[in-house]
């Protein structure tokens, strides 16, 4: 195992389950101390635990400005600073704009977006110090629409696009910014869609590749620590993802529009009949502010 992160210090939001915990186990493996925020203090505890002393925890909730500055300056006290920041919590929510109660978009859009604000707006003083680097987990829906997730991607683009103008501003601090962008990824909330939306495998097997594919959680994590490693400024998982970045101009054009029409008019009946008889819309992701299990998103 490498050990190319030796010594360095990380902050992971969303650190409980899923692509949190596979980079902080990874992360540790070589050579960092981690500091673990998010919810679900028995999880973390445990984690923590498990990894030994160079992780520690802190329980804070991405929407609480107070408590979240308070972990993230904790976890520099107990580290001797903060050189890397995953910035991983968030939810994803089901349904269309007709469908989706009022609640639930604007809780996805205070986690998604506001959170990585709140976190980004926190770790900056320690990030400065160090002239460090951050990662925050966007999706591949930061640039591709996708029937019945309306609240997630516009939350996954607002943060690509908050996460860019953040670059701008801190770049002559010497503080770097990168953006995850990944595709469906092989946690909870893939697998739980499935048993609770049959349509939704149905939408995932007729995208074009790679949207039709899954990533496991170890892929993932490899390559947000091999990221933070490189300072890189994107990462794509699977790499192939960056096609649909170079492309979206193309994808959105009224050229590919009769494709999308189609795709949709097939897909969007069913998954609200599905979602309708779910009776909840929220899925949940790492470091999310309720006590239910947290999984990983596209």
């Amino acid at each position: 195992m490498k050990r190319d992160l030796l010594g360095r210090k990380l902050v992971v939001t969303g650190a409980a389950r899923g692509i949190g915990e596979k980079v902080a186990r990874l992360a540790i493996a070589r050579g960092a101390q981690v500091t673990l925020i998010g919810l679900e203090p028995d999880r973390l505890r445990d984690l923590a635990r498990d990894l030994g002393p160079a992780a520690s925890w802190r329980e804070a909730d991405v929407r609480d400005g107070t408590v979240l500055r308070s972990a993230i300056d904790e976890a520099a006290g107990v580290m001797g600073g903060i050189d890397l920041v995953v910035a991983n919590a968030g939810v994803v929510a089901y349904g269309t704009v007709r469908q989706t109660d009022e609640a639930s978009f604007e809780r996805v859009l205070d986690i998604n977006l506001n959170g990585v604000f709140r976190t980004l707006k926190y770790v900056t003083p320690h990030l400065e110090r160090s002239r460090g680097h951050v990662l925050v987990v966007a999706s591949a829906l930061s640039f591709m629409p996708l029937a019945a997730m309306a609240s997630y991607g516009a939350s996954k683009a607002a943060a690509e696009l908050l996460a860019l103008t953040y670059r701008q501003e801190v770049a002559h601090l010497g503080v770097t910014v990168g953006l995850v962008h990944p595709s469906w990824i092989d946690t909870d909330l893939v697998r739980g869609a499935e048993v609770d939306l049959p349509s939704f495998q149905g939408l995932r097997n007729r995208l074009p590749y790679p949207g039709n594919v899954t990533t496991s959680a170890d892929r993932a994590a490899a390559a947000i620590v091999d990221g933070l490693v490189r300072r890189r400024s994107r990462v794509y998982v699977p790499r192939a993802v960056v096609v649909a970045n170079w492309a979206k101009a193309a994808l959105n054009s009224p050229l590919a529009w009769p494709w999308a029409r189609r795709f949709a008019a097939r897909a969007v009946p069913s998954l609200e009949r599905e979602v309708a008889a779910l009776g909840r819309h929220d899925q949940l992701t790492p470091g999310t502010s309720t006590s239910a299990p947290e999984t990983k998103s596209p």
